[in-house]
């Protein structure tokens, strides 16, 4: 009797799966996506949140002060591809200091196609609104930081915020006769600089600022010119924690930080963008800052250990929001 319910049991079971078998689907359109780009990090008593604009695809041959070989060993050594260019992240920082939220570069906006323009996006995904940005601080006018300032429309897209440029970089790209004297190719830079801005300059909300000027409480200015006029960096400083946020100071992390001496072809003065990134780095390094790059690996955030007379990029670690690091 036992053996015949026993049997009778695994019957039933059998017939049961046969049933209702086991199907695998296909994985749905969404799944194919990628998660938000956004990332936050402690920074004594302020949040900083990485956000994600997209990418571009640099040209190695971008790249001067080295041979093309040694270029692309460097590159290969990261496991790089260079086709159609070595991909390139474009990142922006938010920084939640105290009751002022500030957005350091905007991205690009719909300046540069369909692989960016994304912050807006990523910073509604991170729990924000571009109505709560009360500030944003630009590292320099190229399109691919400041584009996003403006909506479709030709309105700020981010309404209630300031926005600040150094002295240095406003004079350059925002000097009409400056712009008349430009190489014809960089025509287009200065227009684009100007409508990016030319929202919050109607308002009066477009400012100002020196070289080294300190703007809020635990936020100083930091010349870092060469890549262009007015290139600045933002030091952000909270309890013993202090982020360098450094804009454009490194486009190729696989190649600049063991040869910082390989400049952008894009640098306005490449000897002084050089110097700068030496000088940065080593201080970066010697004081174990936090740094932040719109062109390093999202979230861009991490440090600069030295090697020798080289660098090396050491890129934080997913982990919980914590002030005691």
């Amino acid at each position: 009797m036992i053996r015949k319910s026993l049997g009778s049991i695994l019957l039933a079971l059998a017939v049961a799966g046969l049933a209702a078998p086991v199907v695998h689907a296909a994985p749905p359109a969404q799944l194919k996506t990628q998660a938000p780009g956004f990332f936050r990090m402690a920074l004594g008593d302020f949040v900083v949140t990485a956000l994600y604009d997209g990418y571009i695809d640099i040209d190695p041959k971008l790249l001067k002060g080295a041979s093309a070989q040694d270029i692309q060993t460097l590159l290969a050594r990261m496991f790089l591809q260079t086709t159609p260019g070595v991909q390139t992240a474009v990142n922006a920082f938010l920084v939640h200091a105290g009751d002022k939220l500030i957005l350091v570069d905007s991205g690009s906006g719909k300046c540069f196609g369909p692989n960016l323009g994304n912050i807006g996006t990523n910073l509604k995904a991170a729990g924000y609104t571009p109505e709560q940005v009360d500030l944003v601080l630009l590292t320099h006018l190229h399109p691919d930081h400041a584009c996003g300032l403006a909506s479709d429309d030709g309105k700020p897209a981010f309404p209630n915020a300031d926005v600040y440029v150094s002295k240095a970089e406003s004079g350059f790209w925002l000097d009409d006769e400056t712009a008349s004297k430009a190489p014809k190719e960089m025509q287009p830079f200065f227009k684009m600089a100007k409508d990016s801005v030319l929202p919050y300059a109607r308002q009066g909300r477009l400012k100002v600022f020196g070289a080294g000027d300190k703007l809020l409480p635990g936020v100083t200015s930091v010349a870092a010119a060469g890549h262009t006029p007015g290139h600045t960096g933002y030091l952000i400083s909270s309890k013993n924690q202090s982020l360098l946020l450094w804009g454009d100071l490194v486009h190729s992390h696989s190649v600049q930080f063991s040869r910082p001496e390989v400049s952008l072809e894009f640098d306005v003065n490449s000897e002084q963008a050089i110097a700068t990134r030496k000088a940065i780095f080593a201080n970066a390094a010697r004081d174990k800052l936090w740094v932040g790059g719109a062109h390093l690996p999202f979230p861009g955030l991490g440090h600069v250990r030295s090697e020798g007379n080289a660098y090396a990029w050491v890129p934080i670690e997913y982990g919980p929001i914590r002030g005691d690091r």
